[in-house]
C-alpha cells in the first residue's frame, strides 16, 4: 500500500489527496468527508512539516474538515502546524481545546487565545498557565468568557501589570463588583488611563467604583495641587540642597508632587508637561529625563516605581527592558528630546 511505501511516494499521495478533498469539500458529503480522512490520517503524519502547516492553514477555513486528520494535527507539537487550527478551526472541540491548554507551551495557549470564541472552562486554563502576552490578549478578546474563578485570576494578575488592567476595564461583561477590585488593585496612573480609553458608559462605572473605593472626586474633576510642592522645592533650591539625593529621596516616599517640581526645577520643563509626560503609558520619559540630567540608574527606577503608586513595583520583565533602554540612550540624544519639550510647551 502506498502508505506503507516510499516516503516520498506517500507525500505525493498525501498531497495530491489532499488537494483532491480541498477542492470539493463543499460539496461532500459526511460518508465522503469520512473516506478522505481515513485516508490522510495515515498519510500526511509522514510529511513535511512545511506541508502540514499549509494543509493546517486551510483546513482551518472549513467547517467540514476531516474531523481525525484536524485533530491529529492540531495536538502537534509544532506551532507552525497547530497553531492555524487553534486559530479559528470551528470543528476542534472544548475538550480537545482544554486538554491542549493544559499540555502544550506558551505559543499553543497564544494561538488559542484569538479564537472568535472561548468558553470559560477554556479560558480557566489559559489565564492560570499563560504568561504576560498571552494573559493579555485573551483578555483583550471580545468572544471570550470567563467565569468567577477566571475573573478573580485575570484581575489578580493585572495587579502588577497596568496594559492587562486598562484592557480587562474595557470589557463589556465586566460587572461593577470586579470593575471595583480591578481599580483598588491598580496605581493612580492607570486608573487615569483606563478612564482616558473607557466609552462613556464605562466612564460612570469608572467614577462610581473610584467613589466607592475612597471616596475620590470623579476622575475627569481630578487635579493635582503642585503650589506647596513647588515651593519647598525653590526653597530647596535656593538652599543648594537641590540635587539627585533629594530627588531619589522624595521618589522612594512616593512625594510624587515633589518629584515632579524637582524634575521641573532640574529640566527647565514646566510642572505641566512633567506631570503629562509622568502620567503616560511608558517610561520612557522618565528614562530621558534620567539620563538628560544625569541621575543614576536607582534614581531612574525609583521615578518608574513612583509612577505605579505605593507598595506596588513594575514586573522583572518591564524593569529589566528599562534599565537596558537607560543604558543605550544617549544622553546628546536626550537631552535633545527635552530641548524639545521646553521649546513646545503651551504657556
Amino acid at each position: 500500500m502506498v502508505k506503507n511505501g516510499d516516503p516520498r511516494r506517500r507525500a505525493d499521495a498525501a498531497r495530491k489527496i489532499s488537494e483532491l478533498f480541498l477542492a470539493g469539500a463543499g460539496q461532500f458529503r459526511p460518508a465522503h468527508v469520512d473516506l478522505f480522512d481515513g485516508i490522510l490520517t495515515g498519510l500526511v503524519p509522514h510529511t513535511e512539516t512545511a506541508s502540514r502547516a499549509d494543509l493546517a492553514e486551510r483546513l482551518s477555513l472549513l467547517g467540514n474538515a476531516p474531523p481525525a486528520l484536524v485533530d491529529l494535527l492540531v495536538r502537534e507539537d509544532e506551532i507552525s502546524v497547530a497553531g492555524p487550527l487553534l486559530r479559528r478551526s470551528p470543528i476542534v472541540v472544548e475538550p480537545t481545546l482544554i486538554e491542549i491548554a493544559r499540555m502544550r507551551g506558551q505559543g499553543h495557549l497564544l494561538a488559542m487565545s484569538q479564537r472568535p470564541t472561548l468558553s470559560a472552562g477554556v479560558t480557566d486554563v489559559i489565564v492560570r498557565r499563560g504568561d504576560r502576552e498571552v494573559v493579555r490578549r485573551v483578555a483583550g478578546n471580545a468572544g471570550a468568557r470567563f467565569s468567577q474563578t477566571g475573573y478573580s485570576s485575570l484581575i489578580k494578575r493585572a495587579g502588577g501589570d497596568g496594559v492587562l488592567t486598562v484592557t480587562i476595564g474595557q470589557r463589556d461583561d465586566l460587572s461593577a463588583p470586579q470593575l471595583k477590585d480591578l481599580l483598588a488593585g491598580s496605581a493612580d496612573i492607570v486608573r487615569r488611563r483606563l478612564f482616558e480609553v473607557a466609552k462613556p458608559g464605562k466612564k460612570a462605572a469608572i467614577n462610581q467604583a473610584m467613589v466607592e473605593i475612597v471616596g475620590a472626586p470623579k476622575q475627569s474633576e481630578m487635579r493635582r495641587d503642585f503650589a506647596p510642592a513647588q515651593r519647598a522645592i525653590l526653597s530647596l533650591h535656593h538652599a543648594g540642597g537641590l540635587n539627585e539625593a533629594a530627588l531619589l529621596g522624595f521618589a522612594k516616599a512616593h512625594k510624587y508632587e515633589e518629584c515632579v517640581a524637582a524634575l521641573s526645577a532640574m529640566s527647565a520643563a514646566r510642572i505641566a508637561t512633567i506631570d503629562r509626560l509622568l502620567t503616560g503609558d511608558r517610561h520612557d520619559p522618565v528614562l530621558i529625563l534620567g539620563r538628560a540630567l544625569g541621575l543614576e540608574w536607582a534614581t531612574v527606577r525609583a521615578l518608574i516605581v513612583l509612577r505605579l503608586g505605593p507598595g506596588r513595583v513594575p514586573s522583572a520583565t518591564d524593569i529589566e527592558e528599562a534599565r537596558l533602554n537607560f543604558e543605550r540612550l544617549a544622553a546628546s540624544t536626550a537631552q535633545r528630546v527635552v530641548n524639545f519639550w521646553q521649546t513646545r510647551q503651551s504657556p
